[in-house]
């Protein structure tokens, strides 16, 4: 009876110290002066994507560098995305596309490394030849995409999803421990929940606080979507492009639209 009291008692301060803990992080804001800014962003599929890069536009390439995570099955956000930053690149003289020996270098998992190893079939024994192309002096967009599964699937059944979006999140929290953003900026896919309590987590164990900015979706004027809900209270800014939400939500930011 003893021994079951003391593990309640040492299960509730820890339950209580968590709690404050995480009351501490989500209540500090403190803003430190820096040129650049790391920037994590999850895009989802078809509008999501649409919309977080419209926001994208906006800002300075002080946000870089720039980290996109997207589900692992998701082909069309990772064109879009990359079309996007080589029209970025295109307009910023800073940056640019480089080619060499007639091979046009474009993807980030290539530009990770000042040197690129280019494997080729040469002679007629078919043997491979190893030829390193420098790529020093040369700079390019600072952008990475990254995979994670899904945390839904459309028309999941809720059992499922909870078992789906646990696993995604297993696999975020080591991807946002490698990455340590200073910012995550998301829209609404279910993809960004793993991504958010991840961050969140580096705060709580001390790591790193992450500010979190959720923008809800234009789509979304009168009702939060299941994201929007569940993220209202995680998330260090959350905006709302519609007066009857921001009615509704008194703590959310209200800009108007903004994508």
């Amino acid at each position: 009876m003893e021994s079951a009291v003391i593990l309640a008692a040492v299960a509730g301060a820890a339950a209580v110290l968590l709690a404050l803990r995480l009351w501490i992080v989500l209540h500090s804001r403190v803003v430190v002066p820096r040129e650049s800014l790391s920037l994590m962003v999850v895009a989802g599929s078809g509008g999501h994507t649409t919309e977080i890069l419209r926001l994208l536009e906006y800002l300075s390439n002080a946000y870089s560098p720039r980290h996109y995570v997207i589900a692992d099955t998701d082909e069309m956000s990772a064109q879009k995305i990359s079309s996007f930053e080589l029209d970025r690149a295109d307009r910023d003289p800073s940056t640019r596309s480089c080619e060499r020996d007639g091979i046009m270098l474009q993807d980030t998992r290539v530009l990770q490394d000042i040197h690129v190893e280019l494997h080729e079939k040469k002679g007629l024994n078919g043997n491979l030849v190893s030829r390193r192309v420098s790529l020093a002096g040369y700079q390019f967009p600072k952008y990475y995409i990254h995979r994670i599964p899904r945390s839904r699937e459309v028309q999941q059944s809720w059992l499922s999803t909870v078992l789906s979006t646990l696993y995604s999140m297993w696999l975020s929290f080591p991807l946002t421990y490698r990455v340590k953003p200073d910012l995550v900026l998301c829209n609404g896919p279910g993809t960004c929940v793993p991504i958010c309590v991840s961050a969140l987590l580096l705060g709580i164990l001390g790591i790193k606080k992450v500010i979190i900015v959720y923008v809800e979706s234009i789509c979304r004027v009168e009702h939060l979507s299941l994201s929007g809900k569940i993220l209202f209270h995680l998330s260090d800014y959350f905006i709302v492009q519609w007066l009857t939400l921001k009615e509704k939500y008194p703590k959310s930011v209200y800009l108007g639209r903004i994508v």
